[in-house]
């Protein structure tokens, strides 16, 4: 099933079954939209992603940055992240988010793709020190791309296009029951920023 809607409505869920996903399409002004594009780009602690695969070490093209309200570990992929303090730029985003998905986060995980060739492989965000059916806030910033859900019983797979200045919300079973992904593309150029606002339980 694609979604190429023009209009987002953020009251559909475009999940059949077994979770909740919204997308509220450009929830902030182009002018906006570049500016906090600018200044993540230029401004957050970027590093190359990390992960342990088959007990071999691999860095990623892709850079990442984790923010929070206190030094929260985060580990996926084997490997933990301490969390940065917010920047003023973050805690604006955070607000903006948390007034549009009525939901509270109290960390951030930032991934910068440089083109389209960087993406992510099919996965779901279940790790245990994160709030148990709790709600994860997909920004993006920078160049559309098309992000895919894909449920992991039944294989279908539900595909739409994230913009510039979106939000899309993930929440109730949907990590349990569905894989998402950021398929790789060569009709694609341009960096994106993505910003998944998340809250750490185990360690508060």
């Amino acid at each position: 099933m694609e979604l190429f809607e023009s209009k987002a409505d953020p009251s559909k869920n475009i999940l059949p079954a077994d979770g909740i996903a919204n997308y509220y399409g450009k929830i902030m002004s182009l002018k906006d939209a570049d500016h906090y594009y600018e200044m993540l780009r230029n401004t957050i602690k970027w590093q190359n992603d990390e992960a342990i695969i088959f007990g071999k070490k691999i860095i990623t093209k892709r850079k990442v940055a984790w923010y929070g309200d206190q030094p929260f570990s985060y580990t996926y992929s084997k490997v933990t992240k301490s969390a940065l303090p917010w920047t003023p730029e973050l805690i604006k985003l955070k607000a903006l988010v948390e007034k549009e998905s009525k939901e509270t986060y109290n960390s951030c995980l930032l991934n910068l793709y440089h083109n389209g060739s960087e993406g992510m492989a099919w996965h779901s965000d279940g790790e245990k020190d994160l709030k148990k059916d709790g709600a994860i806030a997909s920004v993006t910033l920078g160049v559309e791309r098309k992000f895919g859900f894909k449920h992991k019983e039944t294989k279908e797979v539900v595909s739409l296009m994230l913009e510039h200045g979106s939000l899309l919300i993930m929440k109730g079973t949907t990590q349990t029951h569905w894989l998402h992904r950021l398929p790789p593309t060569k009709k694609v150029s341009g960096a994106r920023i993505n910003l998944t606002f998340r809250t750490i339980e185990n360690q508060i």
